[in-house]
Order: C-alpha cells, then structure tokens, then sequence
C-alpha cells in the first residue's frame, strides 16, 4: 500500500504542546498518515529505550518507520578514513532501525572528488557493497539502505548514479527526491509527462517490481545555478514541483511507494495534503 508521512516532527506538533517523537506515532494516525522517517541527520543519538518505544508506538499505531541517516555520510571522499568513517555511521543508523522495527534508512552518499564523478561513483559503490556485508553479518539484513538523489550540482547522486549505485543489490531502494531532481535540473519537473520520464528511466534501471515501492522524497525547493538552496511548504506556490503532476503517475502505473515530505515546518501537513490529492484521483477514476 502506499504511504504517506512527514520528515521529522512538525511545528504544530510542538505547538499543541508534544515534547516526544514516541508521541509521533498516535499523533500523526489522528491526522490519517501512516509513514513516519525519524532523523538522524545530525548523528545517531537516540538511545535503545527510546527507539524501542517509537517502535512499538508505531506498531500500534500502523506507521511505517524509516530513519535519515546522518548528513555527514561521504562514501565517495578522497580520505580513506571518511569513507571507512561512512559505513560506521550507516551501521549505527542500521542498529537504530533494528530496536525503532523500521525496515529502510535513508542515506546521502557523498560530494564529488577532484578526480571526478566516474572515480567518486567507484568508491561509493564499494562503499556500500562492503556495508552491505556488514550489515548481513550483524543481522541487519532485512533493513534496506536507501540512498538518495541529492539537489546540489557538486553532491554525487543524479538520478543515473543513484541507479548505477542500486544495481548492486536487489535489496537497495533508492529515495528518488524529486525536490532534488527539480532542483539539480533547474526546474525539470513541470508537468504529469516530466514525471512519467523520471518513473520511466528507474523503471528500465532496476526494473518494474523495485520501481513499484520506491522510497519518495516531496516538497517544494527553491535553487540556484548550483542546485538545491530551500525548502519550502505547499503554500509557497511559486516554487516547484507540483505534487499534482505525480499523483496521477502513481495512481495510473498501481506504484505503492512511501512518500515522506521535507515541506518547511509544515512537513505532516503538507504530506495531508499530498494524501487528499492522490485519493482523490482515486475517486475520480473510481479505483478508491
């Protein structure tokens, strides 16, 4: 089934006076959501007690957890001991997700080296087959790494090298951003016909199946010549893409991903919203 929910905890969730992500769960099933991607960008900090608690609250609450890996993950750095230093912290978010009951984490996979793409593409490849071995080995096997398109132009992850990257292993979904995507391409995603192409390219990637269950990433961005610059809510209307455009994609090729919104403050509401639109295309076309 297809999932929605927010990237990390709203401001009204702190506004009506919620302290606590294991008061996440309850909280964003009052609102319809089901999907929940707890953030670990600034390091994996949360303890056991407290990522079992989220876990089981999301049991009980039927909320599909994944957790964002920290934002500091290079798996294509020229220093040796940062890439070694990458797979530690993916291992430790893996750990994470094993007390927390969520089965994707999603990872950034680095910048671009002075030896180029090509070179930087290489190491983060091997980076993650090697996490991978270790991820079998600790018993984590059942947790899958999701690495994401990234929006900025000097970030290693196009859409084509995430793809290359997920190659690898059957067991790899990527988190196609399409923020990133609008934004890395300057404003490319403008119509149902854009999104079509972008669902189109992964599909002749990594075939129908994975395709199907992706791991999404919406909001809108602003961006500059480099890239990515903002994130912004459903509200600021003059910044794209629009989730109107990929709604229907969804609904007509029966894809059931796990949509999480990176909207501003707003990111419970907006993924709402992003609900409201797709299940009423369903109505529309008498599927629902």
């Amino acid at each position: 089934m297809i999932r929605f929910g927010p990237s990390g905890n709203s401001d009204s969730f702190y506004e009506q006076g919620y302290k606590s992500s294991a008061q996440m769960p309850a909280w964003l099933a009052s609102k319809g959501l089901n999907a929940y991607e707890y953030s670990c960008t600034k390091g994996v900090k949360v303890g056991e007690a407290t990522a079992r608690e989220i876990g089981q609250q999301a049991q009980n609450n039927n909320i599909f957890v994944s957790i964002h890996a920290p934002y500091y993950i290079n798996m294509s750095s020229e220093e040796e001991d940062k890439r070694e230093n990458s797979k530690r912290y993916i291992m430790e978010t893996l750990q994470v997700a094993k007390w927390m009951g969520a089965k994707r984490i999603v990872a950034h996979t680095g910048s671009t080296s002075k030896l180029g793409r090509e070179k930087s593409l290489e190491w983060a490849i091997q980076i993650l087959k090697e996490t991978l071995q270790m991820s079998d080995a600790a018993g984590f096997g059942d947790i899958s790494i999701c690495p994401e398109v990234l929006g900025k132009h000097n970030q290693l992850g196009t859409l084509e090298e995430i793809m290359e990257m997920c190659k690898i292993d059957e067991r790899l979904i990527p988190t196609i951003d399409f923020g990133h995507i609008h934004a890395r391409g300057l404003g490319i995603l403008n119509s149902q016909e854009d999104f079509e192409t972008v669902i189109d390219f992964i599909e002749n990637s990594i075939g129908k199946e994975r395709t199907k269950r992706i791991h999404c990433h919406f909001s809108r961005i602003e961006f500059s010549k480099g890239g990515e610059k903002k994130h912004w809510n459903f509200a600021d209307k003059q910044f794209g893409p629009e989730f109107e455009h990929l709604a229907p994609v969804l609904v007509n090729r029966k894809m059931e991903p796990v949509i999480i919104c990176e909207s501003r403050g707003m990111m419970a509401e907006d993924a709402a919203e992003m609900k409201e639109i797709y299940y009423g295309i369903l109505e529309n076309q008498n599927l629902f």
